[in-house]
């Protein structure tokens, strides 16, 4: 319920009524931001984490003035510098950086334990029950953003909204170090003319399909015939109704288990024949076959599914092949290697990557017999 003063509020007597009140908590550049604080000289240049132009690296993040020359993360390393030639980049401090979220894990948990977090610098927080700060979302979510500051020197951006997928949203419209509340009376009015790449899971690739026919934004979802919709896009579709209305039934995700073990390596130059390929994946399964044990003993729960390839070529573009498995095989990678350089199409490789895909393991069932 919003009050007078434009929070998201609720009180005592209506909280069995009220609807949630998501958080959604963004970090501002988190490892670029890190470093800044370890280093002020990083302060005032253009600054990205990742890897070295040498090794044909790609940036993991980058700072605010990175951003303004059109550096963006997961961008080659190479094309940054063509951007920005005074591009500062840093290989990162991954320990730091886990060090700092757990400490701003910590801060969340005294607020609610209804924390789905989605990485190292976000997460979702349901306060729909939390009592502090009178019931006030809005009011949570400031002292969130507060204490992080003062306990680690990094700033924070918020989205508080009645559905995760508008916090998502809006914990974006004023960054850095900003917060946006979407009342449950203002969403319809915050997704009229949401454009469909802002939505989360909306892609380039799929943006650009949606584009071609006549898609933009969430007003031409709603206006587009439903059933040539799902003809078009299947279960998608669902769902691309759904947001456009700002509906999200979705419950916080409390138990993140991991949906794939992975290991890639970028080459330094490009390779272009099996042999090649196939000498680096040989170099790679003895660390993925680590990985996933590594996994197997922290995550019981899970079993391997399938087995995938990926490569990435000269060109930037990746493919990946699967095939079902229910263990490591070494030979089945070898055909996959061998059905993914089907589409090599003469492009160099750039990029070896090879992982399992996750399921949750059926619970064992015990036969009873009758004597």
């Amino acid at each position: 319920m919003k009050s007078e003063s434009g929070e998201y509020n609720s009180t005592s007597a209506e909280l069995k009524h009220s609807p949630k009140k998501i958080i959604h908590v963004d970090m501002d550049c988190f490892y670029a931001a890190v470093e800044m604080r370890e280093n002020p000289a990083y302060r005032h240049v253009p600054l990205a984490v990742g890897g070295a132009k040498e090794r044909r690296g790609v940036l993991s993040t980058c700072n605010y003035l990175a951003r303004k020359y059109g550096v963006r993360s997961a961008m080659p390393t190479a094309q940054a510098y063509k951007l920005c030639p005074d591009l500062v980049v840093v290989p990162g401090n991954m320990a730091l950086y886990k060090q700092i979220s757990q400490q701003i894990r910590q801060i969340f948990s005294q607020y609610t334990q209804l924390i789905e977090p989605l990485s190292l610098d976000e997460a979702y927080l349901d306060v729909t029950h939390c009592q502090l700060h009178h019931g006030s979302a809005t009011l949570i979510a400031e002292a969130i953003r507060s204490e992080i500051f003062e306990t680690t020197g990094l700033t924070a951006s918020a989205g508080v909204a009645p559905n995760k997928f508008i916090a998502k949203i809006a914990s974006d419209e004023n960054k850095p170090n900003g917060i946006c509340v979407v009342t449950p009376d203002q969403v319809a009015e915050f997704v009229a003319e949401l454009p469909l790449r802002k939505i989360p899971g909306v892609g380039k690739v799929t943006a650009e399909k949606l584009a071609a026919i006549g898609l933009n934004t969430t007003a031409d979802v709603r206006a587009y015939p439903r059933d040539l919709l799902f003809q078009q896009y299947g279960k998608f579709a669902q769902s691309l109704i759904d947001k456009s209305h700002g509906i999200d039934n979705r419950n916080l995700s409390l138990e993140r288990n991991r949906k794939s073990v992975g290991v890639e390596f970028t080459l330094s130059h490009d390779i272009h024949t099996f042999d090649d390929a196939l000498a680096v994946m040989k170099k790679l399964l003895p660390e993925l076959k680590t990985r996933v044990a590594r996994n197997a003993k922290r995550d019981v729960t899970s079993a391997i599914a399938k087995q995938v390839v990926k490569l990435k070529f000269s060109d930037f573009k990746s493919t990946t092949i699967e095939k079902s498995s229910q263990q490591i095989d070494d030979s089945l990678f070898v055909s996959l290697l061998q059905g993914a350089l089907l589409r090599q199409n003469q492009r160099g490789i750039r990029l070896v990557g090879l992982s399992v895909g996750l399921t949750e393991k059926k619970p064992q069932v015990q036969l009873k017999f009758e004597f």
